[in-house]
């Protein structure tokens, strides 16, 4: 038996990388946006505020990263879970930092979480492509 697993984790250079590409897709759109990068325990690794993006967005912006790496899944993927399930639905959102709608994503290499981005600013829509944008840069 194993007493230790090695862990990857995002680096500061490529949570930075990561951020400029979803800032440069954001200016694309004509929006302005907050952008977290955390690491697979989510503390934040990088974080970047593009000018007069929305100051209540900073932290949206971080708790749909967390939640991205909380379970591994995309933010936008919660509602469909929860929705056809009214005690689940009407109680899981009162947990803190849990977000339920687009614009957080596990970073991953492999299968294994190694990070999250979380964007905020636009719709759900525009945070989504903002973080593709972002995930395009996973090796």
């Amino acid at each position: 038996m194993e007493a230790y697993r090695e862990k990857k984790s995002i680096t500061l250079e490529l949570g930075s990388r990561m951020a400029e590409a979803a800032v440069k897709r954001a200016e694309q759109l004509g929006i302005k946006i907050n952008v977290a990068i955390v690491d697979e325990g989510g503390h934040l690794v990088h974080f970047r505020r593009m000018d007069q993006a929305p100051i209540l967005s900073i932290e949206i912006a971080q708790n749909k990263a967390y939640t991205a790496i909380a379970f591994g899944l995309p933010t936008h993927e919660w509602y469909p879970l929860i929705s056809k399930e009214p005690a689940l639905r009407d109680g899981i959102v009162h947990t803190p930092r849990l977000v339920i709608f687009g614009g957080g994503f596990p970073i991953k290499i492999v299968d294994e979480v190694i990070g999250g981005i979380g964007v905020s600013g636009g719709t759900a829509e525009e945070d989504i492509v903002c973080c593709l944008a972002a995930l395009g840069l996973i090796p």
